[in-house]
């Protein structure tokens, strides 16, 4: 599948619907409390892209049945919200979000504390990944490699001490919620494709508090930390243009 260019034209429709991506996770985000039930956020999330006029992306895909994905603690991604899991304080929870608006895709995530106290090395945890984020952001400039943009990321975790995952990375985003290329959280500067004016990443750190390892639960959805270790993730789309990269997704 090649690599797919946008126009400014396109990009404008992305950054609309970036924009409710992001009014989505603002609203669960003010949401998450100890006692709340990831499905409780599900269910605010669903009321909110239905007022802002957006479809939502993930239900339905690939039979997904919802439309966040809530992984909490040691979930990585693709948590399935439920009535049973319940917030509690000290917990982690990641929120992740797509929309389809007018043909085009936006998707982000963010990792939100449960309560006011969680841990310092929890903090620590949720400070780098979003950090790296942003580093890996910096990198998308015209010339730069994909190589570059996940190196960005690994150099910043493991310098921290924490590890990425590697079993799960980013990609392109557009017409479609997944596009070409793959944007792995890991990589070697100058090494991939090359990156273009027009080109849109959904660049996604997801960062483990102890090792790598992943495994995937019984629900042939949830991946959780192989060492039952928490993590973290946060993820922006960023239209890679002739002034710099742009975030669609602030």
């Amino acid at each position: 599948m090649a690599i797919v260019c946008k126009s400014a034209a396109e990009i404008d429709k992305m950054r609309r619907s970036g924009r409710i991506v992001r009014d989505v996770l603002d609203h669960v985000r003010s949401l998450v409390t100890p006692g709340a039930t990831t499905m409780e956020l599900e269910r605010a999330a669903e009321k909110k892209m239905k007022e802002l006029g957006a479809k939502p992306a993930f239900k339905g895909y690939f039979d997904y049945p919802c439309v966040l994905c809530t992984s909490v603690n040691e979930e990585i991604v693709h948590g399935i919200p439920s009535e049973k899991r319940v917030l509690n304080a000290g917990d982690i929870v990641s929120v992740d979000c797509g929309v389809v608006l007018d043909g085009y895709y936006g998707d982000a995530a963010i990792t939100v504390p449960v309560g006011e106290d969680i841990k310092p090395e929890l903090k620590k945890l949720l400070k780098v990944t979003e950090e790296s984020l942003y580093r890996a952001i910096e990198a998308a400039r015209i010339g730069n490699a994909v190589g570059d943009v996940g190196a960005a990321v690994q150099e910043h975790v493991e310098a921290n001490g924490f590890s990425v995952v590697r079993e799960f990375v980013g990609h392109g985003i557009g017409t479609r919620l997944h596009e070409e290329p793959q944007v792995p959280n890991f990589g070697t500067r100058g090494h991939g494709a090359r990156l273009r004016e027009g080109m849109v990443l959904a660049i996604e750190p997801m960062v483990n508090y102890g090792k790598p390892e992943t495994r995937v639960l019984s629900d042939k959805w949830t991946a959780v930390t192989a060492d039952g270790s928490y993590s973290a993730h946060f993820e922006h789309c960023v239209a890679v243009t002739r002034n710099g990269p742009v975030i669609l997704t602030q």
